[in-house]
């Protein structure tokens, strides 16, 4: 989709579309259309309007040479113009025909670099109208939320001017789907209305999440896919000097999951928020002085920020697993609110000792995943093809430190509940500011 006008960067660029504005040397649609064809994707629409001419003489039918590299584009590019304003999904209705199978639909002004075919085949296998990538960001409080059930499947969609829960997953729409034609067939939109001007003098106009993909919302198809590959709006200046800093530095890059990943493995309890033994009330929850500080440094640095906790307050039943969801939405607020995010949390369920009081019999036994054992650390490495002898694990006890070294992590040990304590060992793995 590149027919926006790109209103918040013309104070930048007033004489290209937003898609062609150059990063290093080349449009930030250039740089998606290597993503993709780099692997396999060949055969590609391009909605335009607003300057269109400008991307279509650049480009062509994608068989020439590109100006910037002087190599071939190697694609196939169809274009549909936009003659009248249709919305941003009215082209889709209206391409209909074309679209018959699951594709993806991509905004041409985003830097991106995501692994398509992982994401794909978890659309497949999850058999719904449309999934959506969904990752945390440094301002989920005045982001679109997504709102999903533990399968993650979509139970509601936020606008950012929407009332939203006291504590809530810092889960952003990224603006990267694909979808099915099943979505196209089954919205109730007649694509020969697109495009026409009602008595009023209004154009009937298509929202791709007004009218398209939040009425799904609870229904059961719509899912969502977390991931912490990058994928960036570079809309306002800043934001462009943003994605200019990160493409720069590697980050862009790096960022795809079929490439080794490095994370930062922290405890819970006592290293992120003060240890009240166990953490049956929400209201107990506090994030320790400097905690969201060295998380958001994390997120600067290139590591993955992942959380790995023991909570048996679950198999003894002191604790349903909704209220643990609460206090870890309570916590991802607090660190959001604070610019900072985790990429994931895993937690462990389980306890060993049998015989109290309203314990869950069925978790009560000898797992892999209870630290000290690396069973958490091992299923995020799998989820996110992450190279553990490049990781750490931060944590306040030997339990912790142990799980890092029997997953090949390299492991440090902090003071439980000391304030700066987690900062300052995350400033010594990346470098930043004194080290102790």
């Amino acid at each position: 989709m590149a027919g926006g006008r790109g209103t918040r960067i013309a104070s930048m660029f007033s004489d290209i579309p937003k898609p062609m504005i150059q990063i290093e040397g080349k449009p930030v649609l250039e740089h998606e259309l290597e993503n993709l064809r780099d692997q396999g994707f060949r055969d590609i629409i391009i909605t335009v309007s607003h300057l269109g001419s400008v991307i279509t003489d650049y480009f062509g039918d994608g068989s020439g040479i590109s100006p910037a590299t002087g190599k071939p584009f190697g694609v196939n590019i169809e274009y549909f113009n936009e003659e009248v304003p249709l919305g941003n999904a009215g082209a889709l209705l209206k391409l209909k025909e074309k679209l018959t199978e699951d594709f993806l639909l991509l905004n041409a002004d985003a830097m991106f670099d995501v692994d398509f075919s992982r994401f794909l085949n978890y659309h497949k296998s999850h058999g719904g109208q449309a999934t959506i990538l969904t990752h945390p960001n440094s301002h989920p409080y005045d982001s679109g939320l997504i709102i999903a059930d533990s399968g993650n499947r979509v139970l509601s969609w936020l606008a950012k001017e929407d009332p939203r829960p006291r504590y809530y997953d810092n889960r952003v729409n990224a603006g990267v789907h694909v979808i099915s034609p099943r979505l196209l067939e089954d919205c109730g939109i007649d694509p020969d209305e697109v495009g026409k001007t009602s008595p009023e003098g209004k154009i009937r106009k298509v929202d791709l999440d007004r009218d398209l993909l939040k009425p799904l919302a609870g229904t059961g198809p719509l899912y969502c896919y977390d991931s912490p590959e990058y994928v960036k709006d570079m809309g306002t200046p800043d934001r462009f000097e943003s994605v200019m800093k990160d493409f720069t530095s590697g980050l862009v890059k790096a960022r795809n999951l079929s490439h080794k990943q490095k994370a930062i493995f922290l405890d819970r309890d006592g290293t992120i928020n003060r240890y009240v033994g166990f953490l049956r009330n929400i209201n107990e929850f506090e994030l320790l002085p400097g905690a969201a500080e060295a998380i958001k440094l994390i997120n600067e640095s290139g590591y993955l920020a992942i959380v790995v906790t023991n909570q048996p307050v679950i198999a003894r039943g002191e604790v349903t697993v909704e209220e643990l969801n609460e206090i870890h939405r309570k916590m991802a607020t607090e660190l959001g609110h604070a610019g900072a995010f985790t990429d994931a949390l895993y937690y462990c369920p389980h306890h060993p000792d049998k015989g109290f009081e309203g314990e869950i019999p069925e978790l009560k036994f000898e797992c892999e995943c209870r630290k000290p054992r690396p069973g958490m650390l091992l299923k995020a490495a799998e989820d996110f093809n992450i190279d553990l002898s490049e990781s750490y694990m931060i944590g306040d006890s030997k339990a912790d430190v142990d799980a890092g070294i029997n997953a090949g992590c390299k492991s440090i040990l902090i003071e439980r509940n000391s304030p700066y304590a987690l900062l300052e060992a995350v400033k010594a793995i990346t470098g930043s500011g004194s080290k102790s």
